[in-house]
């Protein structure tokens, strides 16, 4: 048995898929759907896409109803969960504020700009049902990034183990599943990136089951009059968070993974690190000082 190694680009993000498997032409047509299945996803919540679910929603805000899909309903309840376990945090109305704060920025937005787009902003203003879901004020904006990659990270991990893979590695932009051990029986070795120093690893996670995520607001930051600001914004004060830098979570699913992920790196570095001592989940966790934190099992620090 071979493991085989393919590489795409989807979702906004570099995806890598490991897959053992008997012969080639096997792990070729895994990989042909994965991507396939991928692809899709990104087609229907892709917010820069016109004919998106996402799309259709946003600009109905304000207007009408829109008729959604189970899937749809059901990824909505798990983001309304989310925001319950994150005190209001994890929301995924916030994606908005991203209009005051972005790479073009040059000045820091004044309150009168703040509260103008606050407004929009409030997962408890959204008016749903099992198959329709309202905006009520225009221009609020549903933005699923923070849930549906790691959802397809599993029905990824899924398809291929109803394929017939029991050894392989998904990996979307840091959203992984694991399918088994290696063939050899190893644990995969999963590399956490240096948050100051983006060639080298600060800590190896091993694992041969379940799922990782990996996040951090050191990805992606504006800087304003010599001042660095996280791209990760708290939907309550509209203004980007001082917490971790780097949060690592390891969960039976991605989709848990990346969601508790989110929510530690939406608190303050203290309260991030309790938060996820409290949910009893192995972690790993970087914070300011590059001070690092957890108690993932298998990892060894760079």
């Amino acid at each position: 048995m071979e493991t085989y190694q393919f590489d795409f680009q989807a979702m906004g993000c570099p995806c890598e898929l490991r897959l053992a498997a008997v012969d080639r032409s096997l792990a070729n047509e895994v990989a042909r759907i994965c991507s396939s299945e991928t692809q899709r996803f990104e087609s229907k919540y892709s917010r820069y896409r016109t004919d998106s679910v996402t799309s259709q929603v946003n600009n109905a805000s304000g207007r009408h109803p829109v008729t959604i899909d189970p899937e749809v309903a059901a990824i909505l309840d798990y983001s309304g969960v989310c925001y319950v376990q994150s005190n209001g945090l994890f929301d995924i109305t916030s994606g908005v504020l991203r209009q005051l704060w972005n790479k073009n920025m040059r000045r820091l937005p004044t309150d009168s700009e703040l509260d103008f787009y606050l407004e929009k902003v409030g997962w408890k203003k959204i008016e749903m049902s099992s198959n329709e879901v309202f905006l009520p004020i225009k221009g609020m904006q549903l933005d699923f990034g923070g849930v549906v990659k790691e959802y397809v990270a599993d029905v990824l991990a899924a398809k291929a183990r109803s394929m017939g893979i029991e050894h392989g590695l998904i990996n979307l932009g840091g959203d992984i599943c694991i399918i088994g051990s290696q063939p050899d029986g190893t644990p995969w070795s999963i590399g956490v990136t240096h948050p100051t120093e983006s060639n080298c690893a600060i800590a190896v996670i091993e694992l041969s089951e379940g799922a990782v995520t990996t996040s951090g607001g050191y990805e992606r930051y504006f800087d304003i009059d010599g001042v660095r600001y996280s791209h990760l914004i708290n939907p309550e004060t509209g203004w980007p968070v001082e917490g971790l830098l780097s949060a690592s979570v390891a969960a039976p699913t991605s989709i848990v993974a990346g969601s508790l992920t989110s929510i530690a790196l939406l608190k303050t570095p203290e309260d991030g690190i309790r938060f996820l001592e409290e949910c009893a989940t192995p972690y790993f966790a970087v914070d300011q000082q590059l001070g690092c934190h957890g108690n993932l099992g298998d990892i060894r620090y760079a």
